[in-house]
């Protein structure tokens, strides 16, 4: 459908839209309902861009989480967010309060530092551990470790080290060092959190919170410092996104948080789709795996990682566990970052991704929703509902490598994702796709050239790598120079020689000049 078209409809949406609203299911409410410990709130008349962090420490008086970087980096801002799970008990994740927006707490349980220790000032197990080794100086970090490791150990705790290295990659500490810290995980890891009186708590919990919005219909906070809705359908998302095609589309606020919190942005109106029941699935059917667009990366994990290891790999790496429990797939490949993590990967397996505006939908390959920097195929009043993502071939090799300056939690430099099918020694098929490289995430379709129908050798790979200059013309900025990045583009080529050839030819390579530019 093209943009013309689309002009000349917005009249017909837009009766279309009313249409939608007048029968969704529930009416709209401008109280926001969640349980702060065991506390029931109702609110109205709060700011709908507050943040969680100024919530609990301006509001609430709660001054236990603390304002670090404000832009979720250095976890002192950590709090547990739990919510019912649809089996009659609560799944708890940890986020950054400090780019939560208060709304998005509805229906939830949003629990601090200050609601571990018991009524008789007893500590909780990870705050003992804590203390019994020596895992805290300063205590400014302290709060948001803690709460890090509750969440674990709500999980059942963990000994593992990688285990719990990756829960604590989004808590950075100056002063005492993570080796106490990790001690303190394992140590309150032995003490078992699942058993039948938490189970039971849970289940209290999940009940309150869902007598709580239950019938009371979607949220919809009319204000005056600005306008949030919080639709329960999409059919609802649909019609208040074609009445609203100016609205900031808010997901997990990885991205939109820092508008707020570091432009200083006004957003007005704000739709929420965290609530949108049928945009947080994700199904499998024996061809592909469909990812609705309010899948966080946390849950989307497993599933992408059956689909190929490395992209499993690739999404364990997107910013920190925090990060990875708010941000969503879908929000990634919406906001159109040329350095996202996962559209480079999602565009070498093929994947598509379904277009809504009103009651009409659109498949749309990816490689092409992306136009130019800050441009995505995307109509006026419309936004991305899912993402199809192709499982691969058995005999297809399906390779991602991230560059960045750290391992864990930090913006890629370059992304390079690879479909490689070797077929009696010549490429049948490669699709190579990279991130960092150029204005939009995109295919290198003169490198896939240089390699479709040759022998996979040394020589293929060297004209596949000078391809490479034909594709990309990469900037400088602060993460790496031009030259930098077209040199490791070509180093990944290299890697996924080595790593798909015969140990004696990628001996060869070992030690020699990787890049011809």
């Amino acid at each position: 459908m093209c943009r013309f078209c689309c002009r000349h409809l917005a009249i017909p949406l837009i009766v279309e839209a009313e249409v939608i609203m007048a029968n969704a299911t529930g009416s709209f409410r401008n109280e926001i309902r969640f349980l702060l410990g065991d506390e029931e709130r109702s609110l109205q008349g709060i700011d709908p861009q507050m943040t969680v962090l100024d919530y609990l420490r301006l509001e609430e008086r709660k001054s236990g989480t603390k304002e670090g970087c404000a832009e979720g980096d250095c976890g002192a801002c950590t709090v547990v967010l739990g919510e019912p799970n649809g089996n009659g008990g609560m799944g708890y994740r940890t986020v950054n309060a400090c780019i939560q927006f208060v709304p998005t707490l509805d229906g939830k349980q949003l629990l601090t530092v200050e609601h571990l220790k018991s009524k008789d000032g007893t500590l909780h197990p990870v705050q003992q551990a804590m203390v019994e080794t020596h895992g805290s100086q300063c205590g400014f970090c302290t709060p948001g470790f803690v709460m890090s490791l509750y969440q674990l150990w709500l999980d059942g705790g963990e000994d593992d080290r990688g285990a719990i290295n990756d829960a604590l990659a989004g808590n950075l500490c100056r002063c005492t060092g993570y080796g106490p810290i990790i001690e303190a995980a394992r140590k309150a890891g032995g003490i078992a959190a699942n058993d039948t009186l938490v189970q039971k708590r849970r289940a209290d919990v999940a009940a309150r919170l869902t007598a709580m919005v239950d019938g009371a219909g979607a949220l919809a906070i009319e204000h005056a410092a600005g306008r949030y809705y919080a639709p329960r359908t999409s059919d609802e998302l649909a019609a208040l996104f074609v009445a609203h095609p100016d609205a900031t589309v808010l997901a997990g606020g990885t991205d939109v948080g820092l508008w707020v919190t570091k432009m200083l942005k006004r957003l007005d109106p704000i739709i929420y789709i965290g609530d949108v029941a049928d945009l947080k699935s994700v199904r499998e059917t024996e061809t592909a795996v469909i990812i609705g667009a309010g899948v966080t990366y946390s849950r989307a994990h497993d599933a992408l990682g059956r689909v190929a290891a490395d992209v499993g790999e690739l999404v364990r790496r997107i910013g920190s566990r925090q990060i990875r429990n708010a941000g969503t797939v879908g929000g990634n490949i919406a906001n159109g970052s040329p350095i996202g993590d996962t559209p480079p990967a999602l565009i070498a397996l093929g994947a598509k991704i379904v277009l809504r505006m009103g009651n009409i939908q659109r498949e749309v390959a990816l490689e092409d929703f992306f136009i130019t920097y800050g441009k995505q195929d995307r109509h006026v009043g419309e936004f991305v509902e899912s993402v199809i993502v192709p499982k691969p071939a058995k005999d297809l090799v399906f390779k991602a490598y991230k560059i960045s300056k750290r391992f864990d939690q930090d913006i890629t430099a370059v992304l390079g994702a690879f479909a490689l099918q070797v077929e009696d020694g010549k490429v049948r098929e490669f699709r190579a796709a990279f991130g960092g490289m150029a204005g939009t995430p995109m295919r290198a379709k003169k490198c896939e050239a240089a390699m479709i129908g040759q022998d996979w050798n040394e020589a293929t790979l060297g004209a596949a790598q000078r391809a490479l200059a034909q594709d990309f013309a990469p900037m400088s900025d602060m993460r790496a120079s031009k030259e930098y990045r077209m040199l490791v583009a070509q180093n990944l080529l290299t890697k996924l020689f080595i790593e798909t050839t015969a140990p004696e030819v990628a001996t060869r390579l070992v030690g020699k000049e990787a890049a011809y530019v």
